[in-house]
């Protein structure tokens, strides 16, 4: 399996995503009644922003799965959490498909983090999934995500966890 991670193009990548952000699967992400117009919308920002990045994986030359990078002191986690240098904030989707392939997520998830913990500069990335998410709690823990609290967000509970590059690597260490 080859991942590449290519930056995300609003004009270009909202009608591929809009299928992915809008599918009962992706209840957690909160866009289900969005229209194309509004997922154009809402990743013109993303990516127009200083502090947020969104990005396309694609798994041997498919579009697969999104991911977001943000700074966590200046966007999602302000005053929820003290913020440590070298913090960085993810979120990722997979995109729905009738033919699961077993691992495949985590696969995806482990090159999320080989991608994020690829810039010297991050020291621990962090993640705010909700509360009752419990298939990505099990994700994040086999990827080395450690639980820290529930915080209370305006739009959900979530679980405040996080995974330093130590802790990565030791996770990747024992599923190599």
């Amino acid at each position: 399996m080859t991942v590449q991670i290519r930056p995300f193009d609003p004009s270009k990548d909202a009608r591929l995503i809009h299928p992915w952000v809008t599918h009962p699967k992706a209840a957690f992400w909160m866009m289900q009644g969005a229209t194309l117009q509004d997922v154009e919308r809402e990743y013109t920002a993303i990516t127009a922003h200083p502090h947020h990045d969104a990005f396309i994986g694609l798994v041997d030359d498919e579009p697969a799965f999104l991911m977001e990078r943000y700074d966590p002191s200046r966007i999602e986690l302000v005053g929820l959490y003290d913020p440590l240098p070298g913090d960085v904030g993810m979120h990722f989707l997979v995109a729905p498909t009738d033919t699961p392939v077993h691992g495949f997520t985590r696969r995806v998830i482990t090159a999320v983090m080989a991608e994020l913990f690829a810039d010297p500069a991050t020291e621990r990335v962090v993640v705010e999934p909700d509360v009752s998410n419990k298939a990505v709690h099990a994700l994040n823990e086999a990827v080395g995500f450690v639980p820290e609290r529930e915080i209370q967000k305006p739009e959900k509970k979530a679980l405040l966890s996080f995974c330093t590059r130590a802790q990565f690597e030791a996770a990747a260490a024992v599923t190599a």
